[in-house]
């Protein structure tokens, strides 16, 4: 029993370890052939296709296994388990808006795809490349296991043997499973709705034997403090996939009229060079370049941004200048239509929404969105907060949690660190102090550190109402090591009521730029009563007013703020029956896209604030 145990911890630690060091960068500019639309699938909650009446793992031959054929070998066989199209669901996209039974649905589903294929003359290279899937995948092609991956929200990819593949009837199965665990990140207890599935994009994408896996191109760090020179230099690498000696590596930006080669010295490359005549990047002027990276006939193109961001004293410095973040938290999910929000036409729409609001920030809240939304970000010129769940009550203690976190962080800074629009890496959300957690916490931002060193570093951090007093002042441990202090606070809501602020001001004892990353109050649209009233639009505008007259107040550390939140959401915590209904109703808009009456006092007040950093 101990080695079988043994033997399956290897297997999923080489599995993950395999996905995160084999993530394959910018899949939107690879040739590749999309598996989205319809996908057959079962429905399992016993997990009887992947264990047997004994909770053992079905081995590969077993013909009781949901990857295997469900065709019959002849009429004496049986079969308990079968793919029709009167099962289908769309990919990507979550189970739980498509089929009215799977509404609260939490466990295992499996998605069967039949593809053809016509493989590419010459030697070549196959990886199937999955955008997210919530929240375990195990995949499966014709019979034979590719790997699996845990994290719901980052990206994976698994290559394919040449020989594995079929011209006629390729057979795809994945065996997704949703349900929350207490060693998992995030854990049990969130407040949000747990959307299951393949919610992102599905592709079997084709490179050449050498191909770029991977490659940062972004301007070098400055000295604090300064501002990008006129010919600024560019830092970063190009990671060749099967490199071989002396593989030339070349760099060209048209615009620019800029051309490098560079002779590859390994696995990594590390590249350097100076770009005159650069238009920095942000949010006024979103300018973005084509950028071409090549080498041997693999060649990929790239839209970048290039700009310097720091914590520099007590302020954030874009590309040299104090910059104030009018902010919005957002979730990824699209509330008209109850479902997971992907692809481009979703992140325009939240994107505009912020836009309208008077944004210049998001804080993609509580884990990565989908890779349109930083795309989007990077052309509309927005910038970006983005984060991985690690939320509330994690497991602190577990090595196992930490990894998991860490496999996270990575895929998400991998996937996103060309982005000119993300300013900070968040490491989590609102977590209790103890000295386990602040070691957890710590680990993460060194790692963060290692992985980017071009971006801020941070966490929103929780506030302690029990002894509120005229000046409150944010000391979590935490701060000692992020670049800005960020804070959630709900005063007025969840602490007292609005009038509460005109008493209360902010401080931290750390020489930091200082953040509110949410602040907010629920309010039922198109229910009006008088401000008194709780889940009332009017008592929801009482507490912006309050707010904003206390942010006037905050000291000159005080950079930015992304109010509690864009729209309201699912949330199986939010049970009032008559306001809440399974909803958080904390957003600006409702769940129809109807502005509430707060939104306009947020809307005056960036619009002040605007004006005031442009004069």
């Amino acid at each position: 029993m101990k080695k079988r145990i043994f033997l399956l911890l290897c297997l999923f630690i080489s599995v993950k370890m395999y996905a995160q060091d084999r993530l394959i960068t910018n899949i939107g500019a690879r040739k590749a052939l999309s598996l989205n639309g319809t996908w057959q699938y079962i429905v399992d909650p016993y997990e009887t296709g992947f264990y047997d009446y004994r909770y053992k793992e079905l081995d590969e031959k077993n013909p009781d296994a949901y990857w295997n054929t469900d065709i019959p070998k002849n009429k004496t066989e049986k079969k308990e388990h079968g793919y029709i199209d009167k099962y289908s669901l769309q990919v990507p996209g979550d189970w739980n808006h498509q089929k009215p039974e799977f509404l609260y649905y939490e466990g295992t589903v499996w998605y069967r795809k039949t593809f053809d294929f016509h493989p590419a003359d010459g030697a070549t290279k196959y990886y199937l490349y999955f955008g997210a899937v919530n929240y375990r995948a195990d995949v499966y092609l014709n019979g034979k296991k590719l790997g699996m991956h845990i994290g719901g929200f980052t990206p994976f990819n698994f290559a394919i043997p040449t020989s594995l593949l079929k011209e006629k009837g390729n057979y795809l199965v994945v065996k997704v499973d949703n349900k929350r665990g207490a060693d998992e990140v995030p854990t049990l207890n969130t407040d949000w709705w747990n959307y299951g599935g393949i919610t992102r994009d599905v592709k079997l994408v084709e490179v050449p034997p050498t191909f770029i896996q991977d490659y940062v191109i972004q301007l070098k760090k400055p000295e604090p403090g300064k501002a990008p020179s006129a010919s600024p230099e560019v830092e970063g690498w190009v990671k060749l996939n099967n490199v071989k000696a002396g593989e030339l590596i070349n760099i060209s930006i048209p615009e620019l009229k800029f051309k490098k080669q560079i002779a590859a010295t390994g696995q990594i490359t590390k590249v350097s060079f100076n770009l005159p005549k650069l238009q920095l990047w942000s949010p006024e002027h979103p300018k973005l370049y084509q950028v071409s990276v090549s080498a041997g006939v693999d060649k990929i193109e790239d839209k970048i941004g290039f700009r310097t961001i720091e914590a520099f004293g007590k302020q954030v410095l874009l590309n040299g200048k104090p910059v104030f973040m009018r902010g919005i938290c957002i979730h990824g999910e699209i509330p008209l239509d109850v479902r997971r929000a992907v692809g481009p036409d979703d992140a325009k729409q939240l994107l505009n929404q912020a836009h309208e609001l008077g944004c210049n920030m998001v804080r993609l809240a509580h884990y990565p969105h989908d890779e349109a939304m930083t795309r989007m970000a990077d052309s509309l010129g927005i910038l970006v907060w983005s984060e991985i769940p690690v939320y509330w009550t994690i497991n602190f203690a577990s090595p196992a949690v930490l990894d998991k976190a860490k496999a996270q962080l990575k895929e998400m800074i991998t996937r996103d660190h060309n982005r000119a629009s993300i300013i900070i890496w968040s490491v989590g959300n609102e977590t209790p102090i103890s000295p386990t957690r602040t070691d957890f916490m710590h680990k993460l931002i060194i790692r963060a550190k290692e992985l980017d060193q071009t971006r801020m570093i941070s966490a929103a951090l929780e506030v302690n109402y029990g002894s509120m007093k005229d000046m409150n002042i944010v000391d979590d441990p935490l701060g000692a090591f992020v670049d800005l202090v960020a804070f959630n606070e709900y005063l007025g809501w969840y602490g007292g009521l609005p009038d509460q602020c005109r008493k209360t001001n902010w401080s931290t004892p750390y020489n930091k730029p200082l953040f509110i990353s949410e602040t907010g109050g629920g309010a039922k649209g198109g229910f009006h009563a008088d401000s008194l009233t709780r889940y009332s639009e009017e008592y929801q505008e009482w507490y912006f007013k309050e707010q904003v007259a206390m942010l006037k107040r905050m000291p000159d550390s005080f950079v930015g703020i992304t109010p509690w939140v864009l729209n309201d959401f699912r949330s199986p915590k939010r049970n009032n029956p008559v306001y809440q209904e399974g909803w958080n109703r904390k957003g600006l808009y409702d769940d129809k896209g109807t502005k509430k009456k707060a939104f306009y006092i947020m809307q005056a007040w960036y619009k002040e604030i605007e004006n005031k950093f442009s004069h």
